[in-house]
């Protein structure tokens, strides 16, 4: 009899534990700098090393544009060709969908890396609409690195990247539009208190183990 009671309890822990996992809120780290820092080299790296998924923002966008019979395709290859910030609705549901499907596919995985957002302020009251109360924003994690030294990166990244923005002309323009107002949104974090600023115009070894020391505090 105790042995049957037994086997009802723990036939039933699996289902009280995919429960428990749908509670749990999604942990983000927002991961912004400009075009050509690095953020997605050291986000593969921080995967390797820590429990988070990570989720190029970028990379999302690109994929929907490619996916054939996709409704938004063409509208976000006109405004990744002239260097210009997707419509936030397009970005924040491929976000949420891909957090979504990570945790139910496992839910020991509810910390994700979010790269390359928000981009603006746009894209962060989006964010605070459709994400308020729904996921927690842990801090931003901030590659600083010079203008020139990210458009000679993402040069050199196009002769192999094959993305049709890794060009002089679209970089200026990504350059600007980083200034105008990804920058902003940085300092609005800052004032929060919540940035963690990493130098990364070092070699990317360097870079990482600032990364690993902010993670390691930060839990």
């Amino acid at each position: 009899m105790i042995g049957g009671l037994f086997a009802k309890v723990f036939q039933r822990v699996p289902s009280l534990l995919y429960r428990v996992s749908l509670m749990m809120k999604p942990q983000v780290v927002f991961v912004l700098g400009g075009p050509g820092a690095g953020k997605g080299t050291q986000c593969s790296k921080i995967v390797q090393s820590f429990n988070y998924t990570h989720l190029s923002a970028g990379d999302l966008l690109r994929a929907e544009r490619a996916r054939e019979g996709s409704e938004s395709g063409q509208l976000i290859s006109n405004y990744i060709k002239e260097g210009k910030i997707v419509p936030v609705e397009i970005t924040i549901n491929l976000l949420k969908k891909a957090m979504e499907e990570t945790m139910q596919e496992d839910e020991k995985k509810f910390r994700f890396l979010i790269d390359g957002f928000p981009r603006n302020g746009d894209n962060l009251q989006g964010w605070k609409k459709v994400m308020e109360g729904k996921a927690d924003v842990k801090f931003v994690l901030f590659f600083d690195c010079g203008n020139e030294v990210c458009i000679d990166r993402c040069l050199e990244r196009g002769k192999s990247s094959g993305r049709s923005d890794d060009n002089r002309e679209s970089l200026e323009k990504r350059i600007q539009t980083y200034l105008q107002s990804t920058r902003p949104i940085i300092d609005l974090y800052e004032e929060s208190g919540k940035v963690r600023t990493i130098d990364a115009s070092r070699c990317v070894d360097e870079v990482f183990a600032d990364v690993k020391a902010v993670l390691d505090k930060e839990g």
